[in-house]
């Protein structure tokens, strides 16, 4: 009866979803750029959820109980993404950009590795865990909506932490007066703008030895992404794996180890979870679908940013003073967050138009003509299709500590995406595929930010525990 029930449910949900999307385009073909992000938002809950995708459970897992599953999993996903963001770059179909490279895409990367233990679910995992029921997801996605969205914004006490360097520099790019008074508007517009981008196969170096579309599949995808993640899934089977598995073949077997062992000790571990393996597959292969379609909508409407469309449709409103909105063309979680937690803040007072993320950059639509939030909120739809198909799904009121971890580990990662200009997702996962060695080093700080946040939790239980015990 019950497994009947969550059926009937998940198609409401899958006719909500078709329902809201032929209301978009009888509104406006225009939409249809919307529609597209919608779809792909569901099709990235779903595989998140049967495949239990989440960047804090890989950290957790790997530190804590020394269980590589996700972690591998992650691995996958970025070597498949990689040659097909390389193959949509070799054909000048990719919305690809690079990030301005800097030690504080490290520092952020930190902050944001800590946050996402705390919360129990980074952004993306935290997105798909809604859609299971998990309330304590939403106090996370609240905190990076909300942290995030006041952090870009204020001013007062610390603009006296600006550098002068900053200032001159912010004030040669001639922006309006009024969009530049916080202390992120001067960090954004007088250092992170004047960082470098790199993009391996454009470089000087790969550009002039490979000229023709082979240095996208050497560049970006060999050296930036499927090399480092063969090292790194080796490195985790000599750590984590390698002695037990090694240790019960040789009671098998009864013969000495061979090289040929250690392969097929990766092997298993690689497919010890057909589950989370074959679904790091299929969302790096619809990663790179998601960055084809959006290309070929541009080319359709003759546009490069969906605030052009929106614009056309009388929502100039919506866009920023560049008549754009934040519209990134491929899997990003945080900005969209942001832009809703901005939207809310504004309509309850708070100005949020006069400052550079904002009204510079990626302009404020109301939720309902976001493209990047539907995004998010088709994950949360896909998952929990996915969820109650699978009688998975089930309403968890958060409680005690829950409710602080929750709201502060939140905060947490929206403070760690805005510097970095990106999440697990958009500064990591995107940007190593796509050959930008920045995502790298966010992914480093990232790891080294969850380590520490795993043994903070360790000490926690262990105090916590004490205490319980001499009380008892």
């Amino acid at each position: 009866m019950d497994e009947k029930r969550n059926q009937i449910w998940a198609f409401v949900v899958t006719g909500l979803m078709i329902l809201v999307s032929l209301l978009y385009y009888k509104a406006n073909v225009y939409y249809m750029y919307l529609v597209a992000y919608i779809w792909f938002g569901i099709a990235y809950g779903m595989m998140l959820q049967y495949g239990r995708f989440c960047f804090a459970s890989a950290s957790r897992d790997l530190f804590a109980a020394g269980v590589p599953r996700m972690a591998v999993g992650i691995l996958i996903a970025l070597i498949f993404f990689s040659v097909i963001q390389a193959t949509l770059a070799a054909t000048n179909m990719s919305t690809f950009h690079p990030a301005p490279f800097g030690v504080h895409t490290l520092i952020s990367g930190m902050i944001f590795g800590v946050g996402m233990v705390l919360a129990g679910g980074c952004a993306s995992g935290s997105l798909y865990k809604i859609g299971e029921g998990n309330g304590t997801s939403v106090l996370s996605i609240l905190g990076i909506s909300f942290g995030q969205a006041m952090f870009v914004d204020i001013g007062g006490p610390f603009l006296k932490l600006v550098p002068e360097t900053w200032k001159v520099s912010s004030a040669a790019k001639n922006l309006p007066a009024d969009k530049v008074r916080s202390w992120f508007d001067y960090y954004l517009s007088g250092y992170v703008w004047d960082q470098p981008s790199i993009q391996l196969s454009h470089t000087q170096t790969f550009s002039n030895a490979l000229p023709g579309a082979s240095r996208f599949f050497v560049a970006d995808a060999l050296i930036s992404a499927i090399i480092p993640a063969l090292v790194l899934i080796v490195v985790i089977y000599a750590f984590y794996i390698r002695k037990g598995f090694l240790k019960k073949l040789a009671k098998q077997t009864g013969k000495p180890t061979s090289f040929s062992d250690h392969f097929a000790g990766i092997w298993s571990m690689l497919t010890a979870s057909k589950r989370t393996s074959l679904m790091g597959v299929i969302i790096g292969i619809t990663a790179g679908i998601h960055i084809f379609v959006m290309k070929g909508m541009q080319i359709k409407f003759g546009i490069s940013n969906f605030g052009e469309l929106l614009t056309k449709m009388g929502h100039a409103a919506d866009t920023s003073i560049r008549g754009t909105v934040f519209d990134p063309g491929y899997w990003y979680i945080t900005s969209q967050e942001g832009q809703f937690g901005g939207w809310v803040l504004d309509k309850l007072g708070w100005n949020m138009h006069n400052n550079v993320f904002f009204g510079v950059n990626n302009g404020l639509p109301v939720p309902w003509r976001n493209p990047a939030l539907w995004m998010s909120i088709g994950i949360i739809f896909g998952a929990m299709i996915m969820s109650l198909m699978s009688k998975e799904f089930k309403f968890k009121l958060p409680k005690g500590e829950l409710i602080v971890w929750g709201l502060l580990g939140g905060t947490l990662m929206g403070l760690g995406s805005r510097p970095a200009l990106g999440c697990n997702i958009g500064a990591f996962f995107i940007r190593v595929a796509g050959g930008d060695p920045s995502g790298w080093l966010y992914g480093i700080g990232m790891v080294v930010g969850a380590f520490g946040g795993v043994k903070f939790f360790n000490w926690w239980s262990e105090r916590k525990m004490a205490a319980e015990m001499a009380e008892f």
